[in-house]
């Protein structure tokens, strides 16, 4: 069996493996593709990386089946034209519609979901008041006077009772004018939020940064013991080991910036599961100050608040992201990127994280989908060794964390349709178990 075959999901394997059967000391066995998704089991960590082609969506699901939304976004992703991706299952319902519906398949809650949190302000992250949902008023519905895109259609579905908000409730810090896509969107979560409050009863607190006490499991308290979600980055701060903060709005020497960029705004979280450990940080990218010609890249400190870590989500959907700085504090073993355009996980990107030199042994890269043309131009490169064949056609990804964490276990399933179609599954030992 070559390496390729090996990748792509080829070699059988039933649960997850205990620890010294065919579980690969350093990497991943895969099991055969076909069957159905099994679904959420108790104890379980699960991140599921939500394919829609226009935007980033992550559902989680705590060991004692708390959950978040983090992130539902709807872009203009189209008018990318050649650059576009594949728009899964079809275009015929608009993303807030489609995660909404994948959510109610894997959620163990049903339509009620305990927190919502939107990384940052933009409208792959959120939605667009320029958008208006393809799905028509069912007969009898009333209009929720929601925009009825991102996080305003999931909640025509959902239900959600906490919101974490990096700016509640005043949206000053660290600025208090946005441009106007962050002002919309801004705009749009108010919304969500006054409406969700009348409905549903939500509440809405602030990001606290460094806190671990903020997100917890709520319907089982006492398994915070074992699983902890700790705040290493908000509002373009970031909170260090060591108890200081960072403040990446001003230049190294302490002057203040004069253009900003929203995506060094965004929230940034470490969940940790006995020896697991995942990190994300929505689009924390891009140099410090956009109309300086000394450019500093604050992206290069992040690594530093989260340390290593087994799985991590690749910032601002791999376009020119993830410096060498970063990579070789993560350390990761699979990173999975959110992608949404031909640009995403570019090559620079890709070379960075599946460079040996940084820190040693196999990676596995999963992009939501690596389309034909991606596949056409940079087929040839070292890095898509580490590409499973399954993400090529576009996959939700799935992170399954067992207790213990000492395991874990990544599922690519069909963004083609709504049947959960297992396309492979790749199992994986944590740092600290090996």
């Amino acid at each position: 069996m070559n390496r390729r075959s090996f990748l792509g999901g080829t070699l059988a394997a039933g649960l997850f493996p205990a620890i010294g059967s065919e579980l690969a000391k350093d990497g991943s066995v895969t099991a055969r593709a076909g069957g159905v998704w099994g679904g959420w089991k108790p104890g379980e960590f699960q991140v599921h990386f939500i394919y829609t082609g226009v935007g980033e969506s992550m559902f989680m699901i705590f060991p004692d089946a708390t959950t978040m939304l983090l992130d539902c976004g709807d872009h203009a992703a189209l008018t990318r034209l050649e650059l576009a991706v594949p728009v899964l299952p079809d275009p015929g319902r608009l993303a807030g519609d489609w995660i909404a519906r994948y959510v109610m398949r894997v959620n163990p809650n049903g339509a009620d979901v305990d927190y919502i949190m939107a990384s940052h302000w933009h409208t792959d992250h959120v939605g667009s008041p320029y958008w208006q949902s393809a799905r028509p008023l069912k007969k009898g519905e009333k209009p929720t006077g929601l925009v009825r895109s991102g996080f305003g259609l999931a909640a025509e579905t959902l239900h959600f009772k906490k919101a974490i908000d990096r700016g509640w409730p005043d949206y000053d810090d660290p600025v208090s004018r946005y441009n106007n896509e962050e002002r919309l969107s801004l705009e749009l979560m108010k919304q969500v939020y006054a409406f969700l409050a009348k409905r549903d009863g939500l509440t809405v607190e602030k990001f606290r940064l460094g806190a671990t006490d903020q997100i917890v499991p709520l319907r089982n308290p006492s398994s915070a013991n074992v699983f902890s979600v700790r705040n290493i980055a908000a509002n373009g701060r970031i909170a260090l080991p060591d108890g200081t903060v960072r403040n990446v709005m001003q230049h190294p020497d302490g002057s203040p910036i004069k253009c900003y960029n929203e995506n060094l705004l965004s929230l940034g979280n470490v969940f940790s599961y006995g020896k697991f450990r995942f990190f994300t940080a929505g689009d924390f990218s891009g140099p410090g100050d956009l109309a300086s010609p000394v450019r500093f890249y604050p992206e290069r400190l992040i690594g530093k608040a989260s340390g290593r870590v087994d799985v991590a989500k690749v910032n601002h959907h791999g376009c020119h992201a993830m410096p060498v700085e970063l990579v070789r504090d993560l350390q990761a073993r699979v990173y999975v990127a959110c992608v949404w355009d031909q640009l995403h996980v570019t090559d620079n990107t890709m070379a960075r994280m599946s460079d040996t030199s940084l820190y040693p042994g196999e990676r596995t890269i999963f992009p939501g989908v690596m389309a034909a043309e991606r596949r056409a131009a940079e087929g040839d490169r070292p890095w898509m060794r580490n590409v499973p064949e399954a993400v090529y056609e576009g996959s939700h990804i799935v992170l399954s964390v067992p207790p213990g964490g000492e395991t874990y276990r990544i599922t690519c399933l069909t963004a083609a349709d709504e049947s959960m179609r297992v396309k492979a599954v790749f199992d994986y030992r944590s740092h600290e178990a090996v």
